[in-house]
C-alpha cells in the first residue's frame, strides 16, 4: 500500500513538474513575441537619440514590383492611416503597350490589349514612425527594384535660422528707438522705417523656414514606385460595319451612273463651244494645207 502511495505521489509530481515547465515556456514565448512587436512597432533605426542634439529629415525613395498594383495601393494606404501618416499623393494609371484587333468572323473581332499598370505613391509619416512603416511596406515586394533612405542633419541649419532670428529682433529694436528720437529728418524717418520692415521679413522668412524644417523632421517623406508584370485583356467585341455594306444596290448605282456621264457629254459640249475660234483656225488652216500643198 505504501509502495502505491509513494508511486501515486511521484507521478503527480512529475506531472506537476511537466505541466510547470510547458506554462514557463508559453509565457517566455509570449513575452519574446510582444518585445518583437514592440521592436516592429517603435523602431530605434528612426529615431535620434533623446540626449542627441541633430536633428534629422528622413526621406526614403523605394521602388518595386507587386502582384497586383490596385491591391497593393489600397493595403500601402491603410498602413499609412494606421501610423498617423497621411497620404500625400498617389497617381494609379494604365499604361497600353500595344493595341491590335483580329477579325474572327464577320461580325466578330477580337480585341487584344498589352498594358502594364503603375503607381506613383508619396506618402508622409511620423519620423519614428518610419522605419515599421517600411518593413510594414516590404511584405508587399515581390521584386525589389531599389530602395534609398536618406537622413539630412539640419541642426546647424536651424541654429543658424535662430540666431538671424535674434540678429533680426536685436536691430528692430534699435531701429525703432532711433525712429522714436526726435528732431529726426523725414527723410532719415522714412529709410529707418524700410529697414525696419526688411529686418522684420528676414526674421519671418527665418522663422517659417524653421517651421517648414522642423514639419519635414516630425513627418518623413516616403515616395513610393510600384508596378507589376505586364498584362492581356483580350475582349470579343461587334465587328465594325466596312464601307461596302452602307453600297446602294446596283439599280442605283446604274442610275448615277448614267447621269455622271450625260453631265460628262454635256460638259464636254460646253466646252466644244468655248473652244470654237480654235476649231475654226483649224479648219481654215486645213483647207489653205489641201487647196495648195496637196496639188504641188
Amino acid at each position: 500500500m505504501n509502495k502505491m502511495v509513494k508511486s501515486s505521489l511521484m507521478v503527480l509530481t512529475f506531472t506537476s513538474l511537466l505541466i510547470s515547465c510547458k506554462k514557463s515556456e508559453s509565457l517566455e514565448e509570449q513575452s519574446t513575441n510582444d518585445v518583437v512587436a514592440e521592436a516592429a512597432v517603435s523602431s530605434s533605426a528612426a529615431v535620434e537619440k533623446q540626449d542627441s542634439t541633430r536633428k534629422f529629415v528622413r526621406t526614403a525613395d523605394i521602388k518595386f514590383r507587386v502582384k497586383y498594383v490596385p491591391q497593393t495601393t489600397y493595403t500601402i494606404e491603410n498602413i499609412t492611416h494606421k501610423f498617423d501618416g497621411f497620404v500625400a499623393y498617389t497617381n494609379l494609371q494604365s499604361n497600353i503597350i500595344d493595341q491590335f484587333e483580329t477579325k474572327i468572323s464577320q461580325d466578330s473581332t477580337l480585341e487584344t490589349t498589352r498594358y502594364n499598370i503603375e503607381n506613383n505613391i508619396t506618402i508622409r509619416v511620423p519620423n519614428k514612425r518610419l522605419d515599421t512603416v517600411i518593413k510594414c511596406i516590404a511584405k508587399q515586394i515581390d521584386f525589389l527594384d531599389y530602395r534609398v533612405i536618406k537622413a539630412d542633419d539640419v541642426s546647424i541649419k536651424m541654429l543658424s535660422n535662430q540666431l538671424a532670428q535674434k540678429r533680426s529682433a536685436t536691430q528692430e529694436k534699435r531701429v525703432e528707438k532711433a525712429i522714436d528720437t526726435k528732431g529726426k529728418k523725414i527723410n532719415d524717418v522714412i529709410d529707418a522705417e524700410n529697414n525696419l520692415a526688411n529686418q522684420k521679413e528676414q526674421k519671418d522668412l527665418a522663422k517659417l523656414e524653421n517651421l517648414s524644417i522642423q514639419d519635414q523632421i516630425n513627418f518623413s517623406t516616403l515616395t513610393i514606385q510600384i508596378y507589376q508584370r505586364e498584362s492581356v485583356k483580350q475582349e470579343m467585341i461587334a465587328n465594325t460595319r466596312d464601307y461596302n455594306y452602307y453600297k446602294p444596290n446596283i439599280g442605283i448605282r446604274l442610275l448615277d451612273s448614267l447621269k455622271v456621264g450625260w453631265n460628262v457629254f454635256m460638259d464636254i459640249i460646253v466646252f466644244l463651244f468655248q473652244i470654237w475660234w480654235l476649231l475654226l483656225i483649224g479648219w481654215g488652216g486645213f483647207f489653205i494645207y489641201k487647196k495648195y500643198y496637196i496639188k504641188e
